[in-house]
């Protein structure tokens, strides 16, 4: 009897909240960091406390969003998905939700809400030409 492998992916982590996304952009922006570097690091840090960030940070190890080294004195923390995954995650849900799973709603109402600089407008015209190219 053969044996079958099946390539498992991990479900998706749970979406963050506005504090836990802070934290995690002190990561992506810093890299591994204690408890102490991120709190000193975040955009919010003198209004909250210290306990504060080191809850925030032990739930977020229990949901997943960011992984704990525990090898030292002071723990050190990392994001488990990138920047980009994360974002990825947060578009793939908001398009779901929000949008029916359009992305033309999606980037339809994105440009009517915002205007976009030239310089957008034209990065977003070379990624519509690269995606027309890869269709073909």
């Amino acid at each position: 009897m053969a044996v079958v492998k099946t390539h498992r992916t991990r479900p998706p982590l749970p979406r963050p909240t506005d504090g836990e996304l802070s934290i995690l952009r002190v990561l992506w922006a810093r890299g591994p960091s204690t408890v102490r570097q991120v709190h000193e690091a975040a955009p919010d840090a003198r209004a909250t406390a210290y306990t504060t960030t080191l809850k925030l940070l032990q739930i977020m190890t229990e949901k997943g969003l960011v992984e704990r080294d525990e090898s030292d004195r002071s723990h050190v923390y990392r994001a488990s998905l990138t920047e980009e995954q994360t974002q990825r995650q947060l578009l793939q849900d908001l398009l779901d939700r929000a949008f029916d799973g359009s992305a033309m709603k999606l980037v339809m109402q994105a440009l009517s809400t915002r205007k976009a600089t030239s310089e957008e407008l034209d990065q977003i015209r070379q990624l519509l030409d690269e995606a027309d190219r890869r269709r073909k």
